[in-house]
């Protein structure tokens, strides 16, 4: 079999394509959308979330009026949508979007419409594949808010023929597909697991299988616990008021103090992940924030606002850090509470669902520290303490020893999928 000719594209991010390809901007393959929705046409509204479009009731949208919406554009089946906002903080999204039916999107999104020449879905990937190799993230330089129609009307972008445009679409439709429904299949064993998870948390912090007689907890949804255990407001279980971090927003640089932040929390699995901080600050930023509070070992973090509220870590590491106000402190008293039984009681539905029905909304989920003080935890023995910790390390460690695996799983199958697309739609990988 004859190997396939290739040319230099003269364009840095697609190298070399097929020897019959040409190669064109946006522009030439796409025309932008500006068609106003004027006196609420359409009502269907629709959204960009991680590459897929989806729909979302005019209605509950954050209470706006519906003439709020006249300013939305009017897009159609075979428009392709582009969020090309905030990519200074969002590396990791995915940015573009297929539409499949009539509606309005936001005029934040860049719309655009596939000329007759063009394949709707071959150009999605294209764009989608520009988007795997952070192109419009390096176009705004990690420092621009967001990019327009006019920043991205030249890109280059391959140009096959119409009918290997459709073919490659064809193939990789089908291919994706199949990527997809295992990727699905292992976010389900997950969402399994961490379901068997939270029941293990909260039957051992409860105190539903020690055989020992029972008295009603006084707390909704915990029922019956030991007649020896007792329940108290959770600051009665601190050894200091709960407390957050700065309210200010420092400058961040490349080095430096790890400023930690909710989301370093949300993808901890239990610890920091460090490797999600907000940034680094100054020896000066960090000096000012020890006048309010030091993190050390044990301290636990729950996040206190926005779409992750409730979210729990544990200190588990003696590495110099500061913190953020998203990020609520409770420190153990551990003449009451060992660090590591309030950790495992904390992120239990017995305190969770205390939580959700204590949290306010603003623009986003938001609870306070004194109300997260006044919540009610349970609290055996100490030395009953210690064996439910002996227990529960046990048990999670092996449930998120299997999560761990389908989560690797799951970003090998992703890489794999945007390094076939990005093969296919430069031509780097031949599609019979």
């Amino acid at each position: 079999m004859s190997k396939r000719k290739m040319k230099d594209s003269g364009v840095e991010w697609l190298g070399e394509i097929p020897a019959e390809w040409g190669v064109s901007s946006l522009s030439q393959q796409a025309c932008q959308v500006k068609c106003k929705n004027d006196n609420l046409v359409e009502k269907n509204l629709l959204s960009l979330s991680y590459g897929k479009i989806k729909r979302r009731d005019i209605d509950a949208v954050g209470g706006l009026l519906p003439a709020s919406f006249e300013g939305y554009n009017r897009v159609e089946s075979g428009d392709i949508v582009l969020r090309l906002t905030d990519l200074q903080n969002d590396q990791h999204s995915l940015r573009t979007g297929l539409v499949k039916e009539r509606g309005i999107v936001t005029s934040a999104y860049v719309s655009v419409r596939p000329s007759s020449r063009s394949s709707s879905e071959y150009l999605h990937l294209a764009l989608y594949a520009f988007d795997v190799v952070k192109g419009f993230y390096g176009m705004g330089s990690g420092v621009r808010q967001g990019l327009t129609y006019g920043d991205v009307k030249q890109l280059r972008l391959p140009a096959p023929p119409l009918s290997t445009q459709r073919k490659i679409a064809e193939y990789l439709d089908a291919r994706c597909a199949k990527i997809d429904e295992m990727i699905s299949d292992a976010k389900k064993t997950i969402e399994e697991y961490k379901a068997w998870k939270a029941s293990v948390i909260f039957e051992a912090v409860t105190g539903k299988n020690t055989g020992a007689k029972m008295k009603d907890s006084g707390i909704d949804g915990v029922d019956l616990i030991p007649q020896n255990w007792r329940v108290c407001k959770a600051i009665r279980a601190l050894s200091m008021p709960i407390t957050d971090g700065p309210h200010t927003t420092p400058d961040l640089y490349d080095t430096g103090i790890p400023f930690v932040s909710a989301e370093a929390v949300s993808y901890g699995n239990g610890s920091i992940d460090f490797s999600h901080i907000r940034g680094f600050v100054s020896q000066e930023f960090y000096d000012e924030c020890c006048k309010k509070y030091i993190p050390r070992r044990d301290d636990i973090y729950m996040i206190k606002s926005g779409a992750t509220t409730g979210r729990v870590s544990i200190v588990d590491t003696d590495k110099v850090f500061t913190i953020w106000s998203p990020l609520a402190v409770f420190r153990a008293n551990p003449d009451l509470a060992l660090p590591r039984y309030l950790f495992y009681f904390l992120q239990s539905s017995a305190y969770q669902k205390q939580v959700e029905v204590s949290w306010s909304y603003g623009t986003q989920q938001n609870i306070g520290m004194r109300v997260l003080e006044q919540l009610h935890v349970v609290l055996p023995p100490i030395e009953q303490q210690f064996r439910i910790i002996a227990e529960l390390d046990k048990k999670c460690a092996a449930i998120d020893r299997v999560i761990s695996e389908k989560e690797s799983l799951i970003a090998d199958l992703e890489s794999y999928k945007k390094s076939l697309i990005f093969e296919c739609v430069t031509g780097k990988m031949e599609v019979a």
